[in-house]
């Protein structure tokens, strides 16, 4: 009776320890709200935008209550960008944090001192967005050497937004793991892509490589993986999932929180 007791208990112990071993691919996201803003700067100001932030942006983000994520410049360097994400504790937090910062003297200050030979800012392009469920925790540090990051933005055919989920929880993130990338975070915008795409939001995930290189070797040899190319096939037995895929590659700029 003894012996039979603490065999099931150490069988449950086994099974229990196997359990927290296996990988999660879904977890519950923060309510946070992220905000990607792409600076385009007026021609031949993008230096001065970059040293603007540097100088007194970020800090002043802070102390308004904006939490600072990164900031990447893209490794192709015809793209005269500046491309950073902002978190808040929601939408109205993030509103308030604007206007704050909008009116606050010190930034009027520094309008009036960076933009004396004029305005740096051509346009802004905005993007909102939360967490999915199939993110892993977004974690604000640096690497030695830094990273290169990968922005990547799927948006899906029309109805489609679950399946590319699925697919990227049942397969996708795993085999990206097998493959040397390494996970930063994967997000659903607020906003849906366009009235004739049914609504849907679009898929924004960032992944870290060691370099440029190293992330499109890594495509590479996901792409001709076994079980990638069945997941794909079983996943559009009745059509493609995907309407359109887009990659930046980008690189932190020294003031990134994250690198």
């Amino acid at each position: 009776m003894f012996r039979s007791i603490a065999c099931s208990a150490l069988l449950m112990l086994l099974m229990s320890s196997l359990a927290q071993a296996r990988p999660k691919t879904t977890r519950a996201p923060t309510d946070r709200l992220y905000e990607i803003r792409v600076y385009h700067p007026t021609p031949g100001k993008y230096a001065e935008i970059v040293d603007r932030f540097r100088q007194y942006t970020t800090r002043l983000f802070e102390k308004h209550g904006m939490e600072n994520i990164g900031y990447w410049t893209p490794t192709d360097t015809s793209r005269k960008e500046l491309i950073y994400i902002l978190a808040y504790p929601d939408k109205a937090a993030r509103d308030a944090s604007w206007k704050a910062f909008g009116s606050d003297p010190a930034w009027k200050e520094v309008v009036t001192k960076t933009e004396a030979k004029g305005k740096l800012v051509a346009k802004v392009d905005q993007i909102f967005m939360k967490e999915s469920d199939i993110s892993p925790k977004i974690r604000v540090k640096e690497k030695s050497p830094a990273r290169v990051f990968e922005m990547r933005t799927y948006t899906a055919a029309p109805g489609k937004l679950p399946n590319l989920l699925n697919r990227f929880r049942d397969h996708t993130i795993k085999l990206f793991s097998k493959h040397g990338m390494s996970h930063v975070g994967y997000f659903l915008t607020t906003e849906p892509t366009a009235p004739d795409e049914s609504g849907q939001a679009r898929l924004v995930y960032f992944l870290a490589h060691e370099s440029e290189a190293a992330g499109k070797a890594s495509f590479d040899t996901f792409r001709k993986d076994a079980r990638w190319i069945k997941a794909k096939a079983d996943s559009e037995k009745d059509g493609a999932i995907t309407k359109k895929v887009e990659s930046l590659y980008l690189v932190p700029t020294d003031y990134s929180p994250m690198k």
